[in-house]
């Protein structure tokens, strides 16, 4: 069994900064692929981002790209997004994941393991 706790969320201008980190437990997280996972107010969940159990491989979406990155730490068993450049269409309750797979893949599906969720709001 793996928790995942999200942590880093809050209120920012528009323009400004924020990262997120997301700390497991209960088991390693080697064989497992990451990422962050959003849900705006009336939206479905999307996909954010993702990274590889290695961490040599990272994926985005495309209204992400150039704005967030994400990268794990395997000795701490943690996982981050770093947020720059947030816009106002980015305020949504954000989730970490994990998958028993190697690659992430956007279908939420896929996903074992949720946090409970960081809020990130973005004002204009």
């Amino acid at each position: 069994q793996v928790q995942l706790v999200e942590s880093g969320g809050g209120l920012v201008q528009a323009g400004g900064s924020l990262r997120l980190s997301c700390a497991a437990s209960g088991r390693t997280l080697r064989n497992y692929a990451m990422a962050w996972i959003r849900q705006a107010p009336g939206k479905e969940r999307e996909f954010v981002a993702g990274i590889s159990w290695s961490g040599d491989s990272t994926y985005g979406a495309d209204s992400v790209k150039g704005r967030f990155t994400i990268s794990r730490d395997a000795a701490k068993n943690t996982m981050y997004l770093q947020m720059n450049s947030l816009e106002p269409e980015d305020t949504a309750v954000h989730y970490c994941a994990a998958a028993a797979r190697e690659r992430p893949i956007s279908w939420l599906r896929a996903y074992d393991y949720w946090g409970q969720g960081t809020q990130v709001t973005v004002s204009s």
